[in-house]
């Protein structure tokens, strides 16, 4: 399953400037704040967490929040992410990918999971 999202750097600039603190608080975990190095970056995260939760086919909702979902960075700066044990079984995921990026004013983000579960479709023709 695949899941897309979009967001306008500018959106979190005004947020953040607002709400520095409290803004980043309601979507990450402490060690994910400290990924946080500009409003791009926080608009790169906040977009991954919601393609992560369209890819689930739930959204950001009670089935999946954005604290069942945690994005990190491994040693070359790619972005990965986890999930809560609860989700990863409910779902049945095998398998996730992850891309993040930033131009033109905004913040990209693509989020691959496999699971058990995935209907398959037929190739297009």
């Amino acid at each position: 399953m695949i899941g897309i999202d979009i967001v306008s750097i500018e959106r979190f600039e005004k947020f953040l400037s607002k709400f520095p603190d409290k803004a980043l608080q309601r979507f990450l975990a402490p060690d994910e704040i400290s990924l946080v190095k500009t409003s791009q970056s926080a608009a790169g995260l906040f977009a991954a967490k919601e393609a992560i939760s369209k890819a689930l086919g739930t959204g950001i909702s009670k089935e999946c929040s954005f604290k069942d979902i945690k994005i990190h960075k491994d040693t070359k700066n790619a972005p990965y992410f986890t999930l809560t044990k609860s989700i990863i079984e409910k779902y049945n995921i095998t398998a996730c990918a992850l891309s993040i990026t930033h131009d033109g004013g905004f913040a990209i983000a693509v989020a691959h999971i496999e699971s058990k579960n995935n209907t398959t479709y037929p190739l297009c023709h």
